[in-house]
């Protein structure tokens, strides 16, 4: 290098003006979208969001699925991060932990504004993606079965089936419960789901579970939800 400000061809030019930056585009730019939109308690409609991402529906369409299915994304999202904050700071271990964790879940869910806002507009729509098969009880299905395996692989909880299998069983006896009041009940079930996924547990795990005990609202947690 020679050290010299000026180039050997000569003078420098204007700087060259930069390129405006390119807005992210693509199923996660949707998804990101759509998910915004919920978290703010707005409808997700698709002409609007194709709109905002500056693609044509079909695009849009060809990105993320119907409506329905980008739905169920988003609240297979919204499932997971809620479930994440739920377990965080959680201390104990084997079926103690499981149900604090699924204490702290599910009543996070039932008290977030975001799913409130929805199930008034659209409360059947919320109950056929929440409850059936699909993308969200996916979801909530492999992060408690992450859940259950370390507690297994740390000695703390034995199982009599399959750990998918049982994740799969809590999940659906929890949104059973925790939806009652869409179902035609008076309100959510959560004691009532803890104390039946307390029974699935008690006989695979330890001493404090053998005896009856569950955690009490509140008990092991470090930080609130």
């Amino acid at each position: 290098m020679s050290g010299s400000s000026v180039p050997p061809s000569g003078p420098p030019g204007p700087s060259p003006v930069p390129a405006p930056a390119r807005r992210p585009t693509g199923p996660e730019a949707a998804l990101a979208a759509a998910s915004a939109h919920y978290r703010r308690g707005e409808p997700i409609d698709m002409s609007a969001l194709a709109a905002e991402l500056g693609v044509g529906r079909a695009t849009l369409y060809r990105w993320v699925g119907s409506r329905e299915q980008l739905l169920g994304t988003v609240l297979a999202e919204m499932t997971e991060r809620t479930y994440r904050v739920a377990a965080r700071g959680v201390r104990g271990t084997g079926p103690e932990r499981i149900l604090t964790v699924l204490d702290r879940f599910m009543r996070a869910v039932v008290d977030a504004a975001p799913l409130k806002a929805f199930t008034e507009r659209e409360p059947r729509l919320f109950i056929r993606l929440a409850t059936m098969p699909g993308t969200i009880e996916d979801r909530a299905t492999e992060l408690l079965t992450r859940e259950l395996q370390r507690e297994i692989d740390r000695g703390a909880l034995r199982v009599p089936l399959p750990t998918r299998t049982l994740a799969q069983a809590v999940v659906r006896i929890a949104d059973s419960f925790m939806y009652a009041h869409y179902l035609g009940g008076n309100r959510p079930e959560i004691e009532q789901a803890l104390e039946v996924v307390e029974l699935l547990l008690r006989p695979c795990g330890h001493e404090a579970a053998a005896h009856g005990h569950r955690p009490r609202d509140g008990e092991g947690i470090s930080e609130p939800v």
